[in-house]
């Protein structure tokens, strides 16, 4: 028996993505999310998740979308005070301060924790958890707060819990397709807990401005409401 974890990233991003999530739950096989604690959608969330405690939620730490929740973390933001996106953040590799990044990380953990959610694990947007260099930051603050962390794919993160055996990332873009999850009882054996990211969300101004993936969004909304799970594979 396989067991599956899928979990819909980016909740807290807007309204529309907060609604596709808490839909794809209801009515699909979405049985855990990550929120994102710096977003306009961020208090939704957390209202929604209160409403429905049977959606596992865990903080999608954030170091490459908006702003950050302190105002003293300069080597993380641009001239607007934002985040740098992936690519800047890539490309000033040894002048983002890790005490920034680890203040930063704690402030969005203790922000989530205050909201009473049932706080289940961790991972990041844009994987930026799985950057070398951050690494002691992440196992600092997985054993701080006792919290799994998603696996970088097939590989596990040194120092930490995983949250499952295996982390996969290709229901994503081209790979969104009906029979995706039919098919991993043919990937993979029996007796390994899969996760699976997934980012259904429904179109509102927030995420058609602020994200470049966006109509794929609402197809996977569609799978993830009408998909018939095999026998061999179980909700976790």
């Amino acid at each position: 028996m396989i067991q599956l974890i899928v979990n819909a990233d980016d909740f807290g991003f807007s309204s529309g993505v907060n609604y596709g999530i808490i839909d794809t739950h209801l009515n699909g096989i979405v049985n855990s999310a990550t929120m994102m604690m710096n977003m306009e959608g961020t208090e939704h969330a957390i209202q929604l998740a209160k409403e429905h405690p049977s959606l596992q939620v865990g903080i999608h730490l954030v170091l490459t979308c908006g702003k950050p929740l302190l105002h003293d973390v300069s080597s993380l933001t641009n001239e607007e005070g934002s985040f740098h996106s992936l690519s800047d953040l890539h490309s000033k590799k040894g002048t983002v301060l890790l005490e920034e990044v680890e203040r930063e990380w704690t402030a969005q953990i203790e922000k989530f924790l205050r909201s009473g959610v049932p706080l289940t694990h961790t991972d990041s947007h844009h994987h930026v958890h799985t950057i070398e260099e951050l690494l002691p930051v992440v196992q600092r603050l997985s054993k701080k707060y006792n919290l799994p962390v998603r696996t970088n794919g097939l590989e596990r993160i040194k120092g930490v819990e995983p949250f499952s055996d295996l982390a996969l990332f290709d229901f994503y873009g081209d790979g969104v397709e009906g029979e995706y999850f039919t098919k991993l009882k043919e990937r993979f054996p029996e007796h390994t807990k899969i996760e699976v990211m997934t980012h259904p969300a429904y179109l509102d101004n927030a995420l058609l401005k602020g994200s470049s993936y966006t109509y794929k969004r609402l197809e996977e909304v569609e799978i993830l409401k009408t998909v018939v799970l095999p026998r061999e594979i179980q909700l976790l």
